[in-house]
C-alpha cells in the first residue's frame, strides 16, 4: 500500500512538472507585452486622466507630446494592428494561446487585441471554443460574441455592451444618448448572466460602462439601428 501511495504520489508530481513544461514562456512574455501596450496607450483617453499622468505614460511610450496632439486615437489604431498581426501568426501556429500554453492571466491577451480590433467574425469561433474548453474565462467569450452581435445590428445575448450615438432630438439640435444594446431575451438576462459567470447584473453593469448615475432603460432594436442611422448620416 505504501509501495502504491508512493508511486501515486510520484506520478502526480511527475505530472503537474510536464504540465508547467507545457508554459511556453517566450511567448507568454510576448502576449504579456502586447497587453500592457494595448492597455496603456488606451489610458491615455480615460476620462478621468490628470495631465501629469498623461505625461508619464507618453514618456513610458516613448511618444513626444507634439506626436499624440497630432495623432491622437491613431495611435491606438497603429498599435492595434501591429498587435493584431502577431495574434494572427500566433493562433496560426499555436491555436488560441490559452492557460495552458501561457497560464493566467497572459490567457487573456489574445482575447483583448482580437476584441479591439476589427476581425471579430474571423475568430469568434476560436474564441468560443477556447471559452468552452476553459482556456479562458466564458465571460470573455460571450462578451466577444455580444459585440460581434452588436457590430452585425443584431440583439446581444448577455447584455455586455453598451453604445453611444449621436441623434436629432425634438428641438431639431444635435444630442447624444449611451444605452445598452437591445438584448435578445431581456427579461431573463439577470439570470443567464448569473449562469455563465458574471458578478453583475445588467443594471449594474450598465453603471459600470457609463457612470454610476446612469439608469437603465432598455431599447428596442428598431430604436437602436435608427440611432446608428441617424449618427452616420450626422458624421
Amino acid at each position: 500500500m505504501k509501495y502504491f501511495a508512493s508511486f501515486i504520489l510520484v506520478f502526480l508530481i511527475s505530472f503537474v512538472n510536464a504540465q508547467k513544461q507545457q508554459v511556453n514562456e517566450n511567448l507568454k512574455k510576448e502576449l504579456d507585452e502586447m497587453l500592457r501596450l494595448d492597455q496603456t496607450y488606451r489610458r491615455l483617453f480615460d476620462h478621468g486622466i490628470t495631465a501629469e499622468k498623461k505625461s508619464e505614460i507618453l514618456k513610458e511610450l516613448n511618444i513626444d507630446e507634439k506626436d499624440f496632439e497630432e495623432k491622437q486615437w491613431q495611435l491606438v489604431l497603429d498599435i492595434d494592428s501591429l498587435n493584431m498581426q502577431k495574434i494572427e501568426q500566433i493562433i496560426s501556429q499555436y491555436g488560441y494561446p490559452g492557460k495552458s500554453l501561457v497560464e493566467e492571466p497572459t490567457n487573456q491577451s489574445a482575447w483583448y487585441v482580437i476584441q479591439h480590433s476589427s476581425k471579430i467574425s474571423k475568430y469568434l469561433p476560436i474564441i468560443k471554443k477556447a471559452g468552452k474548453e476553459k482556456e479562458i474565462p466564458f465571460t470573455l467569450a460571450a462578451m466577444m460574441e455580444d459585440r460581434f452581435l452588436m457590430n452585425s445590428g443584431k440583439e446581444q445575448i448577455y447584455g455586455t455592451q453598451g453604445a453611444g450615438e449621436f441623434f436629432i432630438n425634438k428641438n431639431g439640435k444635435e444630442d447624444f444618448v449611451n444605452f445598452i444594446w437591445p438584448i435578445k431575451n431581456e427579461k431573463n438576462v439577470n439570470k443567464l448572466r448569473k449562469e455563465t459567470g458574471f458578478k453583475n447584473t445588467i443594471e449594474e453593469n450598465a453603471k459600470d460602462l457609463f457612470g454610476k448615475d446612469f439608469v437603465y432603460k432598455p431599447f428596442s432594436l428598431k430604436e437602436a439601428l435608427k440611432l446608428r442611422k441617424q449618427a452616420s448620416n450626422i458624421h
